[in-house]
């Protein structure tokens, strides 16, 4: 596409691309998806099911990331007929300026783009006018760990961006029980609507085993229950 050819235009780190395949969590869960997962995070949890998007302690960044143009990632979708994109990572969101003409280019055909991002730094006005969702995560302070303070981890006004955009849902990772008033502290505090919880874990065992008592506890704190789609069907499965 002519238009994405620019010398302006930067490469984007890639982790990887993957579909056709079926949104996990959320409100799209079970939707047929393409993903592009970016590569690099501005936080470390310990929690965090694709490390090697930035922990090089474990995995060496020269195998595990590329670059690729706008123009590649743009014809990788465009040869697909799925209509919904996710954009991942690792933090998409580092990576705005170099997303946006892809985004606005895929918007503008038709396609839904959702982002899923840590909330942690403020989206500009030009991507939240091309992006059809934010599904927008905040990490607790059990997911995140000891070695991240709450400076770190939740940034009010990236949140409130995020929130008056009226694009965002806000989706939590719940290990145990404790973390859910946690998640109702934030929910006051910045307002954040719609709130999305569901389980922590690799495994469907665990998924199912936390979501035993974690629909309980969504239904009598007025959320909504989120299971991890792509765990139960495909495990712990890279590209899935």
């Amino acid at each position: 596409m002519s238009t994405l050819t620019s010398p302006r235009f930067r490469p984007i780190l890639l982790a990887e691309r993957f579909g056709p395949t079926l949104q996990g969590e959320g409100p799209s869960t079970g939707q047929q998806a393409l993903f592009i997962r970016l590569s690099r995070c501005n936080l470390s949890c310990p929690g965090c099911d694709t490390p090697y998007t930035w922990d090089w302690t474990r995995f060496d960044p020269r195998q595990e990331s590329t670059q690729l143009s706008v123009d590649e990632l743009y014809e990788w979708v465009a040869g697909q007929t799925v209509r919904l994109i996710v954009i991942t990572g690792g933090e998409p969101l580092l990576q705005q300026d170099r997303l946006l003409p892809l985004v606005h280019s895929l918007a503008n055909e038709g396609r839904r783009i959702e982002i899923e991002t840590n909330g942690t730094i403020n989206p500009s006005p030009d991507l939240i006018e091309s992006v059809t969702q934010f599904n927008v995560s905040p990490k607790t302070s059990r997911f995140a760990g000891a070695n991240i303070d709450e400076n770190r981890r939740i940034n009010p006004h990236a949140l409130e961006i995020l929130s008056s955009s009226g694009k965002a849902i806000f989706k939590f990772v719940i290990t145990r029980r404790e973390d859910l008033d946690e998640v109702a502290h934030y929910e006051r505090l910045f307002g954040l609507a719609p709130v999305w919880v569901m389980p922590e874990g690799t495994s469907a065992r665990t998924v199912l085993d936390r979501m035993t008592w974690l629909a309980d506890e969504a239904i009598r704190r007025s959320w909504n229950l989120s299971t991890r789609l792509h765990t139960l069907v495909w495990g712990d499965q890279r590209g899935r």
